[in-house]
Formats: C-alpha cells, structure tokens, sequence
C-alpha cells in the first residue's frame, strides 16, 4: 500500500466526504480490514451516493492534502422514544496504517459525536470487534463507556 506519511499535522482537515473523495476512501478501507474483498468501482460508486444522499449518514475524514487518512461513519437514526431524540451509531472507524498513533481517529471521532450532539442525539453507541486493551482504552480515551452489551448476527454464507 503506498506510503501515507503526513506531511505537515497542521494541515490536516477533517470534513464530511463528498463525491470526489470516493477513490481516497476506498484506499483508506483497505486499512480497515485486510482480508475484505475490493469493491468494484461500479458497486462503490452507486452505494457510495447511496450514503451520501442517505438522511443522517456522514462520513467524516482526516485529509492530508486530498489523501484520506482517518475516517469514521455517522448514522443518526430518528427516534421515537426519548422524547422524540434521535441516537446515533458511528462504524467504520479507521486509520492508514502509516498514520496510527498521531490523534486523528480520536479527532475524526470527536468531530462525529459533535455532530451528533448538533443534531440533538442522546447517545452516540460505538461496537467495535476488538478484544485488544489498546483499542478499548482509546474508545474510552474518546468517552465512551463499556456499560451496555452488544449483540450482532450475521447473515449465512
């Protein structure tokens, strides 16, 4: 995978993804999971625009340049309990390998649960994979708490 050094911290901006981003994002994902199949680019394309005119789904990312190199997903999910506030999920959270360790992915998070506080959430849940006590340190570190349990089911080969 081609080298991802930042040049410069300072110019590093986090912002929503748009069209253009598509290419980037798709090279930042291979850091994510290694053993995923590429997407073809006709498939990314169209769910690609799916999220993107998707109510209440934002990818944000940490760019260096034009170059993605931290990002993560935000859902908000209307709500009718709670008085009507929506919650909000965030997946996919994911650093280029080269770039681990510099604060960006907690950057990128905060600047997902923000958005998720502007848009009147009452939590923001978080479920990560990860057993190993670096990474539930880090989500910890960014303030979530290991207070609930989690279940997923997978659909069958």
């Amino acid at each position: 995978m081609p080298d991802a050094t930042i040049d410069d911290p300072a110019n590093v901006v986090i912002r929503p993804v748009t069209r253009p981003d598509l290419p980037t994002l798709l090279a930042l994902y291979q850091h994510l999971n290694a053993d995923d199949p590429l997407v073809e680019l006709s498939v990314a394309e169209s769910r690609f625009a799916d999220i993107l005119a998707h109510p209440g789904m934002t990818i944000f990312a940490a760019f260096d340049g034009e170059k993605a190199v931290s990002s993560v997903t935000l859902a908000v999910i209307p709500n009718l309990t709670r008085g009507g506030a929506p919650y909000a999920l965030i997946e996919n959270v994911v650093t280029h390998g080269d770039c681990r360790r510099r604060g960006l992915a907690g950057t990128v998070i905060r600047k997902a649960i923000a958005a998720a506080w502007e848009r009147n959430c009452y939590k923001v849940m978080l479920l990560t994979g990860s057993k190993e006590p670096a990474t539930l340190r880090f989500y910890a570190n960014c303030g979530f708490t290991q207070d609930k349990t989690g279940f997923q089911i997978r659909r069958p080969a």
